[in-house]
């Protein structure tokens, strides 16, 4: 599928209009509802091919974000063969009280993936976190840059993000 018809279907499926709170706390009357296109399985996949250009050279496996990040990996994953962890925004308080499923992060080299960015924060903090079990981080891809911070707050953390579309994008192949 071509980009700029991606955009449009992505524009078409995602994009809502109302009144919003994001989760940075900032508020919006313009919403893109990463569900709906990562509910579509033909949208999805289309998504994670074109995800794949994105991915910069090294990463051990891909690490997706609690919970707009796991469908995204699960994709990535079985398209580049990549082992996918899923980490959770807090490790759970029962069980193997893991951060991270699916293996095990200490060494390894992990592309974080997200769905959408507006300030960077959860990224950061997940970073962090995997950071402080011995993982290494510093590039995340995403579906959609906001465009409000985040890939400089990002930056300042060391981690380069690598977006597949913009805001202005999407609005731009939506009208």
């Amino acid at each position: 599928m071509e980009r700029e018809e991606l955009a449009s279907r992505i524009y078409r499926c995602a994009h809502l209009e109302g009144e919003f709170e994001l989760r940075s706390g900032l508020r919006t009357t313009e919403y893109f509802d990463k569900y709906r296109f990562e509910s579509d399985p033909s949208l999805l996949r289309a998504i994670g091919e074109a995800m794949l250009t994105l991915i910069p050279p090294g990463p051990t496996a891909l690490a997706g974000l609690e919970l707009g990040g796991v469908p995204l990996v699960t994709v990535l994953s079985q398209l580049t063969g990549l082992p996918a962890l899923f980490v959770r925004k807090a490790p759970k308080d029962y069980g193997t009280r893991k951060l991270a499923e699916g293996g095990d992060v200490e060494g390894r080299n992990l592309l974080i993936v997200e769905d959408v960015v507006t300030t960077g924060g959860q990224i950061i903090q997940s970073s962090l976190n995997l950071r402080r079990q011995g993982a290494q981080v510093g590039h995340a891809v995403i579906v959609i840059d906001r465009e409000q911070g985040g890939r400089e707050n990002l930056a300042r953390e060391g981690i380069e993000l690598h977006p597949l579309f913009t805001m202005g994008e999407l609005k731009r192949a939506g009208s």
